[in-house]
């Protein structure tokens, strides 16, 4: 009895190393939750605020060559997780792949300005 190829490597575990995003997308990977901040404010349960942190681990093509997002891989962000669809490539990580819209915001270190006007300029 022969056995067909593609059922027999169906039934085995795919491992995959990439994970790329397809239209305005991106992959990311949610941190850790946590009770309570590193300055002491107890945070609610994840079901009272439906939304995450994480981190960009990929961009799809159509959003890394669009000028109008911002969003590049490595960047913190604040998602709605309610339409995003869960993946699961390592046992311990748990990732998310996010529709652009569902990106509420991103968190930046704010950079100083270089030869910003002083107050005394402004007088």
């Amino acid at each position: 009895m022969d056995v067909d190829p593609i059922l027999s490597s169906a039934s085995k575990k795919l491992d995959y190393d990439v994970i790329e995003p397809v239209g305005k997308r991106v992959v990311v990977r949610k941190d850790e939750n946590r009770k309570q901040t590193r300055s002491g404010i107890a945070l609610p349960d994840s079901h009272e605020i439906p939304v995450i942190t994480g981190r960009v681990i990929a961009i799809s093509k159509q959003l890394e060559n669009d000028e109008d997002y911002t969003l590049r891989q490595y960047d913190r962000v604040l998602f709605d997780p309610r339409e995003a669809i869960p993946v699961e490539l390592e046992h311990d990580n748990r990732m998310f792949v996010v529709h652009v819209d569902r990106v509420l915001a991103i968190f930046r270190k704010n950079a100083p300005v270089k030869n910003a006007p002083s107050k005394k300029d402004e007088k």
